[in-house]
């Protein structure tokens, strides 16, 4: 059996085909009977078994979450018209009705679910998504009531619309309590047939999210908020006046472009020049700044090109929104990459590498051992040990970067690139603020990229440039539109459409051409070139739809998609494969289809490539598609298996698999290793992380049913958060009073139940956390009661340097 659509083989035990979704066997749109001769109409209505056969996609499909705009049709006095007629005479208008029903919502690419008596309920956004599915389902509403009324009936017809857009869960449900092929569970299908029930004859009314989607292409009558049964709050509802002549839209979109640079000479021309005054020894700061989409950097890439032929050396550094917790993540990276290591390297090749890079810095044995601490690399014996005090380790660390820089830029001009600051890690963004003051007297260009809520401290400085940039002219994006399309063919009318739309933002531009060349086809585009006139293409309406229409056309590399989208923005070819569980030729495939598709980046050689989303909304759009089960069980999976099989990742990235269990809601386990990512954290002085994660650790702990161990724990932890706050917040901040409270409540609660912590050290640092406090903020008689407390403790414990510590105390309160 083949498809009839794109003549692909199809089992038998199925019906319609898996690649395009076609049947195999057509159904008929009007009554749902199925014949297997395609040429004849069917046998009960009449429709032909042809019409919309791109429109059904009736295969098994699994549940999924989508955003999806819904129709729900009624036939307005229907009651009293079959009171007044045949049976048969009224069985062929509702026959005609249903047919009229699904020949339009097909032409405006929606999905007939079912009919119900006189009403019917359509989807636009499923089985397969397109990137205007809420102005489709707007479109086919206005359509519907005047082809409904222009049926050819000895009574007049009428049907009223209402729309709504929303998430639900929609697919195969003929396994569920709901015992349906195409179900869909969610408000959006209650909601759309409550708007309808208040129409009147002949009208559309939709929701206000159906509306703000659907933009200016529509003239709208404002009906308020109505009273909807079964909602708890009343309901924004507009109905639909007609079309406008508004087609402009703007799409929400970033990723890397890896076009020709267009529409940019004078902002490249200022990094030039700011290089060259680096060059000469005048360092220079240039603060790049603007929203998704609008080419930071593809600048970023066209200032490295521009260089390449000069004697210099470049830093590029990533900050990930996966990894804002992560102490020094985009430092790492670049230290990765900058020496080397390879994933089959060893223990001993990766520190001979590292010994190759910072030789171009002649950077000393002592920082050289910080490096290798801080790439959990493990000293073989050719570094000194570290013995620097935790609290001043990140301290040595960042003072170890500058010198290591500085090194660098005595052997040539340096260019750093700083990219995504509104992502930055704490203890990074403190780096590069000390690289700001450092490289005003240096050979260095440092280069910032961040959106505009991000604020920098460092503007107003001599030697800092503020870089905006500004959308691009509508000639440039016309040009832009020109090297996309190459040698295919694009209407006039389409052309124009997306320079409108796109607003000058370069990306948008270029992912609304390819959206409309992939859904379209090159014959298609050929064939609308060809028509007089030329019709303007309706592109995409919003960027989570056009991602999701280009996802749906994967097959199933959208399974793919899914999982490395659980895994994270980047992901390790490796662990994809033992989570997909696929044969390799068609992992392989399936990976090449969705790079060919530009959805990702490919680093390296499989089977150690990476991966790595082109934008951080590509993630989300495969993501959003999950149930929360399936997501659960993933991200399970995610952390067992990077704990079994990457267990270097495991080690050095505690908060990595916290966060995968904390989304599994495996919460025990998650709690423990925010606990241990916080305390390590606290151990390399990163504070600022490790209060974040500290208190990610007691927050869950707190959720789970008390037990000795976990009320120690929370001891252990709290006494962390408190002395960590103590320097991040400061002594009488309300943030380190609070934990002061906690933790005395727990310790009484632990000596109440006999349970009071074993180690003398974790009682003596609460005690000390509770009388700085309170000597700080002068609260005599406390302190002075816990300072007697800390010597009797010190004195019983009998080792000298608590004894010391408590006759400090007390002497120091009474002082007072």
């Amino acid at each position: 059996m083949h498809c009839t659509n794109c003549a692909a083989e199809i089992p038998e035990q199925r019906k319609y085909c898996g690649q395009c979704g076609a049947a195999a066997r057509q159904r008929c749109l009007a009554c749902g009977m199925v014949n297997p001769d395609l040429n004849k109409l069917c046998g009960e209505c009449g429709t032909s078994l042809r019409v919309g056969s791109r429109a059904i996609a009736r295969d098994s499909r699994p549940i999924e979450r989508r955003q999806l705009t819904v129709l729900f049709c009624d036939l307005v006095g229907s009651i009293a018209l079959s009171a007044g007629l045949d049976p048969e005479d009224f069985g062929a208008i509702i026959a005609g009705y249903r047919r009229c029903i699904a020949e339009t919502v097909a032409s405006f690419g929606g999905f007939v679910a079912r009919h119900h008596g006189d009403g019917a309920v359509a989807y636009f956004g499923y089985p397969h998504a397109h990137e205007d599915d809420a102005e489709r389902a707007v479109q086919a509403g206005l359509a519907l009531v005047q082809a409904v009324a222009a049926l050819p009936t000895r009574e007049k017809l009428s049907a009223r619309v209402g729309v709504a857009t929303g998430v639900a869960l929609v697919g195969d449900m003929s396994d569920s309590a709901i015992s349906e092929e195409h179900g869909i569970l969610g408000d959006t299908p209650n909601l759309a047939a409550r708007l309808q029930s208040y129409a009147q004859p002949g009208s559309v009314i939709i929701s206000g999210r159906t509306k703000t989607i659907a933009g200016p292409q529509f003239e709208y009558l404002d009906l308020g908020k109505v009273e909807i049964r079964g909602f708890a709050r009343p309901v924004a509802a507009w109905q639909v006046a007609g079309r406008t002549t508004v087609t402009s839209r703007s799409h929400a979109l970033q990723r890397r472009d890896l076009l020709p640079l267009i529409g940019r000479d004078q902002e490249i021309e200022l990094l030039v020049r700011r290089w060259e005054r680096a060059r000469s020894g005048e360092g220079q700061v240039v603060l790049l700044s603007g929203e998704a989409g609008i080419g930071k950097s593809r600048l970023a890439i066209a200032l490295v090109e521009q260089l390449a032929r000069e004697p210099h050396i470049r830093l590029r550094f990533f900050c990930s929104p996966q990894h804002t917790d992560s102490t020094l993540y985009p430092v790492l990276g670049e230290m990765f990459r900058a020496a080397g290591f390879a994933h089959d390297d060893s223990l001993q090749a990766k520190l001979n590498k590292l010994d190759a890079l910072l030789a171009q810095s002649s950077t000393s044995p002592e920082d050289a051992a910080l490096f290798a601490e801080m790439l959990s690399l493990p000293n073989d014996g050719r570094y000194p040990p570290v013995e620097v005090e935790p609290q001043l380790r990140r301290e040595k660390t960042l003072k170890a970067l500058g010198s290591h820089l500085e090194g660098l830029v005595r052997t040539n001009p340096v260019l750093m690139v700083f990219e995504d600051a509104h992502w930055s890690d704490p203890t990074s963004f403190e780096l590069f603020a000390r690289a700001v003051d450092w490289a005003a007297s240096h050979r260095l260009l440092l280069l910032v990229t961040f959106r505009p809520e991000f604020r920098p401290p460092w503007v107003g400085r001599p030697h800092v440039t503020e870089l905006p940039l500004h959308r691009l002219a509508p000639r440039d994006i016309n040009f832009l539109i020109e090297r996309v399309v190459g040698n295919r063919l694009l209407p006039a009318g389409i052309r124009q459409d997306i320079i409108e739309r796109t607003d000058g933002i370069p990306l948008f531009a270029e992912e609304m051409t390819k959206a409309v060349l992939d859904a379209e086809g090159e014959s298609d585009v050929q064939r609308v070139c060809a028509a007089a006139p030329t019709p303007v293409v309706t592109v995409p309406a919003s960027l989570q739809a056009s991602l999701m229409s280009r996802l749906d056309r994967l097959g199933p590399a959208k399974d793919v998609a899914q999982v490395g989208a659980a895994i994270g923005r980047e992901f390790p070819h490796m662990l994809l494969a033992v989570l997909v569980r696929k044969p390799k030729a068609e992992l392989d495939a399936d990976l090449d289809r969705l790079i060919a598709a530009g959805l990702l980046f490919r680093r390296g050689t499989p089977p150690y490539a990476s991966y790595l989303f082109k934008h951080a909304l590509v993630q989300d759009a495969a993501y959003s598609t999950l149930l929360r089960e399936q997501r659960r069980s993933l991200h399970a999976r995610i952390a067992e298996i990077l704990e079994s099989q990457f267990a270097e990742i495991a080690e050095s990235q505690p908060e990595l698999l916290a966060r995968h269990y904390t989304k599994a809601d495996l919460i025990e386990k998650s709690a423990r290793l925010w606990g241990k990512a916080g305390l390590r954290s606290q151990e390399l002085s990163a504070l600022v992380e490790a209060a974040e994660q500290l208190s990610q650790a007691l927050a869950q702990i707190a959720t789970l049913p008390s037990t000795p161990e976990l009320r120690r724990d929370q001891i252990v932890l709290h006494v962390a958060l408190l002395n960590t706050l103590m320097h991040v917040k400061g002594y009488g901040a309300p943030e380190t009073k609070a934990a002061v409270a906690q933790v005395r409540g727990l310790i009484e609660q632990a000596e109440q139940l006999g349970e009071s912590p074993d180690d003398p050290s974790l009682l003596l640092s609460a005690l000390f956390g509770q009388w700085i406090v309170n000597f700080i903020n002068f609260n005599g008689d406390v302190a002075q009661g816990l300072a007697a407390r800390f010597v009797a403790l010190g004195e019983k414990d009998g080792t000298a340097v608590p004894r010391m510590v408590g006759h400090r105390t007390l002497a120091s309160t009474l002082a007072l």
